[in-house]
């Protein structure tokens, strides 16, 4: 008999104690949920459609954008105007190694455009990655390299020369939805990099309208980051890129447009020159 009362004992504080526990549980995991509202709401508090005017937009800090081409070591056919265009392996990885060192967080286009147009607050010493014309070595070495570091890249795509494989390699359609599933950016970046201030009539269809799809279809996203090829724009190409679903539009150094901030978006090329000091120090006084 008193075996069988201390066994209920037993069991009713067992009970009681795990009672006690769920309840100690679901109040964390209401907290938990309560806080992720929170956050969701200060997220998004600004997000009522309203995009903020130019001189607003114009008005914020701007984030470092560095800009890459091919990243491989040199050769002796290539021209010393070339060179700025070519990253060696070990000197982007020195480059990339900077920035981590430094405390700066890679982010992505979506969230750029959050801050400038929403005035969302980004991570402590922001930093854009991207890369042009869809070279292989962006893959190969460019994403294995910020994988490393725990960034992401921007990678915008020249449709002409996916999967090429001659002189120079390219990436295939498996490599560039690889990279948007893995968190990557895929931006649209022309058919074959024709002059955008020299366009006329059906071009927008084939340099524009007609590679952005394929690259939708590729990714299964919706793509809707551009990037002028060689960083040349005019006031007559940004309607058009409204037109057709663009949220922003990346230059290279030139100035900004007063009246269109979100479609000259500045980057820097990273020169294949640069050490990572040097890189650093062009950071800073190109987006002080």
């Amino acid at each position: 008999m008193k075996l069988k009362l201390i066994f209920t004992a037993i069991t009713t504080l067992f009970l009681l104690s795990n009672c006690t526990n769920n309840s100690v549980k679901n109040a964390n995991a209401s907290f938990k949920n309560d806080l992720v509202k929170t956050e969701t709401v200060i997220a998004n508090q600004n997000h009522n459609g309203k995009i903020a005017d130019a001189a607003t937009i114009l008005a914020r800090k701007q984030v470092p954008i560095l800009c890459y081409h091919q990243i491989r070591n040199w050769t002796a056919s290539d021209s010393k105007s070339a060179k700025d265009y070519i990253t060696p392996i070990e000197t982007f990885k020195q480059h990339i190694k900077m920035l981590a060192d430094s405390g700066y967080h890679s982010i992505q286009p979506d969230e750029l455009y959050n801050y400038l147009a929403y005035g969302d607050a980004l991570p402590t010493k922001p930093i854009m990655i991207t890369f042009d014309d869809t070279d292989l070595d962006q893959y190969t070495t460019g994403a294995t390299t910020l994988k490393k570091y725990g960034y992401k890249g921007v990678y915008f795509i020249m449709t002409v020369s996916i999967g090429k494989r001659g002189k120079y390699k390219y990436m295939d359609k498996t490599q560039i939805k690889e990279l948007s599933d893995a968190g990557n950016t895929i931006g649209s970046h022309t058919y074959d990099h024709q002059n955008v201030k020299k366009y006329q009539g059906d071009d927008w269809v084939k340099q524009i309208e007609k590679p952005t799809k394929t690259l939708e279809t590729i990714t299964g996203k919706k793509i809707d980051h551009f990037a002028y090829p060689f960083g040349l724009w005019n006031p007559q190409a940004i309607p058009e890129l409204k037109k057709r679903g663009f949220k922003d539009a990346y230059i290279l150094s030139t100035k900004r447009d007063p009246t269109d901030p979100l479609f000259t978006i500045r980057r820097i090329i990273a020169s294949g020159y640069w050490s990572a000091k040097t890189l650093h120090n062009s950071m800073i006084n190109s987006f002080d």
